[in-house]
């Protein structure tokens, strides 16, 4: 089994990617809007995915991105409209008991429609600090500029999410708040002091350094590493993991975003290079799968042993 989750081209397996699937056995899959037609189209194309990984004796993750509002791949009529995280932001400025009994109860319910579908992942909450100068990639992601908002409501939310046996993947560690780019377009550099870094956007992922999963940036922080975004970095990870005290599994973000150089198996192996754990692609591209499945790894039986105990198996 390989240490990459993958996207899928369409609502339904092809024989390509059958075959394909069958003999890289990833460890899982992330479901985008071009995936679904309707709910019951969705569950059969989940169950021929938890099959297919059934033949390689492994239950599969099954990712999503429904974080609510405009990145929510479930939509009506599929599914209700829900907020962005900067509402429940902007209620906790004014009320931080209301904020937080309705970050539980819009996302308890995100979460069991999540779970009755077959999906067991949800690539949320976002745990980036908002500034207004920035790329609006992240904007009405964010829950705010307040370090002990964000990351309450953050936590709570990956919370919810475990209670409901969905796994929590907190993202962009070490933080993309301040990126003057998207990174699925271009490569952000943050020149912010280190010392600045650590009372503001890492602290935000210090709070969170007991979560069982986050999803990493591709993003140059010239304080950890001048020459290489953090996905690639082994200095960025080193101090995820030495300094932030990020224990859970690393994925990195999407290894077909611009950000990143270099063919798709250099990418592969860089991340994994760097201390990435698990590697994602998520366009459904063949070639490219092709070259990251080349430049990714069996997983350990350590490694294993850690997917198994994540909440969403339990």
């Amino acid at each position: 089994m390989k240490n990459v989750v993958f996207g899928i081209s369409g609502i339904k397996l092809t024989t390509e990617e059958y075959a394909f699937f069958n003999e890289v056995k990833p460890v899982g899959f992330i479901i985008f809007s071009r995936n679904i037609d309707n709910l019951d189209q969705l569950e059969l194309l989940i169950q021929s995915l938890r099959d297919l990984s059934q033949s390689y004796n492994h239950d599969p993750l099954i990712l999503i991105d429904q974080e609510g509002g405009r990145v929510a791949r479930l939509r009506p009529p599929h599914f209700m409209e829900t907020p962005p995280a900067e509402y429940f932001g902007n209620l906790a400025n004014h009320d931080f008991e209301l904020a937080e009994q309705a970050v539980t109860a819009n996302f308890t319910v995100i979460a069991k429609k999540l779970r009755e579908l077959g999906i067991n992942a949800n690539c949320a909450p976002v745990a980036d600090l908002f500034f207004s100068e920035a790329h609006e990639i992240i904007g009405d992601r964010s829950f705010g500029s307040n370090v002990d908002v964000v990351s309450q409501l953050a936590l709570l939310v990956a919370e919810v999410f475990i209670n409901q046996q969905i796994l929590p993947i907190v993202k962009h560690i070490p933080g993309h708040g301040r990126a003057k780019a998207d990174s699925h377009k271009a490569l952000p550099i943050i020149e912010t002091p280190l010392n600045e870094l650590e009372k503001t956007d890492f602290a935000v992922f210090h709070k969170l350094n007991k979560m069982p999963m986050a999803m990493t940036a591709h993003v140059i922080y010239s304080a950890l590493d001048p020459e290489l975004p953090v996905t690639i970095s082994p200095k960025a990870i080193n101090y995820i993991r030495a300094k932030i005290g990020f224990r859970g599994l690393i994925i990195s973000d999407d290894l077909s975003m611009q950000a990143l150089s270099g063919s798709h198996m250099q990418r592969a192996k860089q991340a994994n290079a760097a201390g990435c754990d698990l590697l994602l692609h998520c366009n459904g591209n063949m070639q490219e799968m092709q070259e990251v499945a080349s430049g990714a790894v069996s997983i350990s039986p350590a490694l294993a042993a850690k997917i198994k105990s994540l909440p969403c198996y339990i």
